[in-house]
């Protein structure tokens, strides 16, 4: 029976997105595919996520592409302008679990310099009970130690606990641990799943 709740936190609980910086900074979508393709890459930003300092990342990465210092240095110095607001509804649906007397679990990757921000801003992160953030304990999903030190921290068995993230591969790995997965779209369709399973009436 599924009793425990673990949220991932960017896509789910807040809108974080660097095209809300980098789409109308260049204004042209080939460039913008080519930035996070070659430059600013998903696996350049995971690197923060699981660790790594933001500093030193920038540096390596200007020195790899140093006629795009511009941009690169952009992706954090404005790293306020893509966190936007709280994923709408999901305020009001936390909430409500707690009240019923639910525990409130987290596991999100965030690099460990950036989320102190974003934790004083939103107050939808502060409703969570428990948390494990990537960039505080040096790993980051879909590496299945994120999800296991998730499970042993927080004494959760795996059958017992439905994992909500926007990333399939997060799903993906979280199942492979026993987990059951919630691939989130809206906090309609999530509200209806938790329905379904015997968390809300």
């Amino acid at each position: 029976m599924l009793k425990n709740l673990v949220f991932d936190f960017g896509g789910v609980l807040v809108d974080f997105n660097p095209d809300y910086v980098f789409r109308p900074y260049f204004n042209d979508e080939k460039k913008l595919e080519y930035f996070y393709s070659n430059i600013c890459t998903f696996e350049w930003n995971a690197a923060c996520d699981a660790g790594k300092a933001i500093a030193e990342a920038t540096a390596e990465r200007i020195a790899m592409f140093p006629e795009w210092e511009k941009e690169i240095r952009m992706y954090f110095d404005r790293w306020d302008d893509m966190l936007a607001e709280d994923i709408p509804g999901m305020e009001d649906l936390l909430r409500e679990l707690k009240a019923s007397g639910k525990t409130l679990y987290g596991l999100s990757n965030w690099s460990a310099e950036t989320f102190p921000r974003a934790y004083a801003r939103h107050e939808i992160l502060r409703l969570i009970d428990k948390k494990i953030v990537s960039g505080e304990v040096g790993m980051a999903k879909p590496d299945p130690r994120t999800f296991k030190l998730l499970l042993d921290s927080f004494g959760l068995d795996p059958a017992e606990t439905l994992y909500i993230d926007d990333a399939e591969r997060n799903i993906i790995a979280a199942e492979r641990l026993g987990m059951t997965g919630h691939l989130f779209k809206s906090c309609e369709t999530l509200r209806s799943d938790l329905k379904n399973k015997g968390f809300l009436e």
